[in-house]
């Protein structure tokens, strides 16, 4: 029988599948009674984690109650201690781990569903950063060296335009300034 493969890859080494009884598929080279422990836990623990188990125990436990109540019987707080409390919370309290669970299970998937959404994010961010890709930060370095081209030939136009329409110098002669004794 081959593995089945993880559903959401490996963490610490260790399989990470969606469905529990994925993760009763053996390890190769395991024995037949550990796989055999493992799916009779699972059926138990599913059907003592249910609400209908909790509704037997607590007509079991109040089945006993009238002898609890008897005089020289167990006594009303050692049948709700001993008896009805760890029947009835049993069940109640697998249940509540187990929506408890489901609901850790779905934020866990939504965790991981959103971080590989940002991994595909940041990668698309580098792409578009990387200079030697096509589009992104190569367009934007491209156009700014054609811009740097382009106002590098405007500047030497104007400049010759300057020199084509500047009038031509006058040399000024230095005039001597009155109330000076030269």
């Amino acid at each position: 029988m081959s593995a089945k493969q993880p559903h959401f890859g490996h963490s610490h080494g260790l399989p990470v599948h969606l469905r529990t009884r994925d993760h009763l598929t053996p390890p190769p080279g395991s024995h037949w009674p550990a796989r055999f422990n493992a799916r009779l836990a699972v059926i138990i623990s599913r059907s003592v984690g249910t609400m209908w188990c909790a509704y037997l125990f607590c007509a079991i436990a109040l089945y006993g109650l009238p002898q609890a109540l008897k005089p020289g019987g167990e006594g009303l707080v050692s049948w709700v201690a001993q008896t009805f409390l760890q029947l009835v919370l049993l069940s109640v309290i697998m249940v509540g781990q187990d929506v408890m669970g489901k609901a850790s299970d779905a934020r866990a998937a939504k965790t991981f569903e959103d971080a590989e959404d940002a991994k595909a994010s940041l990668a698309t961010a580098l792409d578009l950063l990387d200079t030697r890709t096509e589009g992104g930060l190569a367009a934007v370095l491209a156009e700014a060296k054609d811009a740097r081209a382009e106002a590098s030939a405007a500047r030497a136009e104007i400049k010759a335009l300057r020199e084509i329409l500047a009038p031509p110098e006058k040399t000024l002669t230095a005039k001597p300034r009155k109330g000076t004794g030269a």
